[in-house]
């Protein structure tokens, strides 16, 4: 009898496989990022058509392979559709799954990102914030889970306000991280130093952000 694995996660990207196939990669909170085939997906009256796209949030149930996993069933939890039918939000979307796809490993303890990168759906959708802010968080956010963020010493003269708001932002819990709003000039810092955060740290670039940059 086939032994199942059931995973709970966030579908990062997909891509097509032959004619009617699709490869999805998954964050997931139980095995970190793994990659998973999905016979038939792109049949118009596959029942994983709406379910397998990228921002779908959802337990998937599969079998474990020699090389692979395959979908057998999928359960959505949240299928995140306000971020498709936001122009800009989606790509502000896409790049969060971008990112969350070069800092995350297959088998590592995901689960910080993966709540990371809900929470921050949540906040995209929300409209409590600008798109903007909830980009700066969220890159300050993922350094810190990365284990490389630098802390606010270092980076130069910065308004103590700031530097406070750094330090709320690496320390509280994601539950707890889009619960505030800053005055225009203390973002305006915090927008400058995530950036500089980014160039720091990262050695690729990323496709919706190049498109993000000219909205």
């Amino acid at each position: 009898m086939q032994d199942f694995v059931l995973v709970t996660g966030i579908i990062l990207k997909i891509e097509p496989i032959s004619e009617y196939d699709k490869r999805i990669v998954i964050l997931t909170s139980e095995r970190g990022k793994i990659a998973a085939f999905v016979k038939g997906a792109r049949k118009p009256t596959s029942r994983f058509l709406a379910a397998c796209n990228p921002f779908v949030y959802a337990e998937f149930k599969m079998f474990e392979g020699r090389s692979s996993y395959n979908i057998v069933d999928v359960t959505v939890k949240n299928y995140f559709e306000e971020l498709r039918l936001d122009f800009e939000a989606a790509y502000y979307g896409m790049y969060f799954l971008e990112l969350m796809d070069y800092y995350t490993r297959e088998n590592n303890d995901e689960k910080e990102f993966l709540k990371l990168l809900y929470q921050s759906f949540r906040a995209l959708i929300s409209k409590q914030f600008e798109n903007q802010f909830v980009r700066t968080i969220f890159e300050i956010k993922a350094l810190v889970i990365y284990g490389e963020y630098p802390g606010s010493d270092g980076i130069g003269k910065i308004l103590e306000s700031t530097k406070y708001t750094l330090e709320y932002i690496a320390y509280t819990s994601i539950e707890k991280l889009y619960t505030f709003s800053l005055s225009t000039e203390v973002f305006l810092e915090i927008k400058m130093i995530a950036k500089k955060f980014q160039k720091t740290y990262l050695d690729r670039k990323f496709k919706s952000l190049e498109i993000i940059d000219q909205l």
